[in-house]
Order: structure tokens, then C-alpha cells, then sequence
């Protein structure tokens, strides 16, 4: 699997955010190294949340590509801190 187009802004985000591996515990509703939403997961990652289950069990590659599909919508609004962080929002 190649790399998806935008991986150096996913992986700034990424870094103020949590571990590849990271599943929500009842903190704050989101799993995974881009903090992803069951909704976003669903939204955005049908096939590899109904392969796999939520973002946390998913390759890095798996997270940053789902995570552009909702850029190509989106942008990097669903990370509005962490893309200030990183230059990516105003």
C-alpha cells in the first residue's frame, strides 16, 4: 500500500495526538493515532472498520488513508487543534 498524499500532515497530527494502537477507554470517544469517532470511522472506513474493527486495530497506513478520504471532503477540520499545531488551519 502506497503512502497517501498528505502523510507528513497526518503524521504532524499524529504526533500531538495518540498511539497507532490507541482505543478509547471512555476518555474521549475516539481511537487510534488521528483520534478517529465511531462515526468517522464508519463514515470514512466502512470496509476496514467491518474488517477489523475501530481505528486502533488498524495498520498506521490504513488510519492516514481513511484519514483522506475525509480530507478530500473535509479537509483537516476533524483535527481543528492539532492542524492549527501544525500550520495546516488558521
Amino acid at each position: 500500500m502506497s503512502h497517501p498524499p498528505h502523510s507528513g500532515q497526518r503524521l504532524c497530527i499524529h504526533s500531538h495526538e495518540a498511539g497507532w494502537d490507541n482505543h478509547d477507554t471512555g476518555r474521549n470517544g475516539h481511537d487510534g493515532g488521528l483520534q478517529m469517532s465511531f462515526d468517522f470511522m464508519r463514515g470514512y472506513g466502512p470496509e476496514v472498520y467491518a474488517a477489523k474493527g475501530t481505528a486502533d486495530r488498524w495498520t498506521p497506513l490504513e488510519q492516514m488513508w481513511v484519514a483522506e478520504r475525509a480530507w478530500r471532503v473535509r479537509g483537516f477540520q476533524p483535527w481543528p487543534e492539532t492542524a492549527r499545531m501544525c500550520g495546516l488551519l488558521r
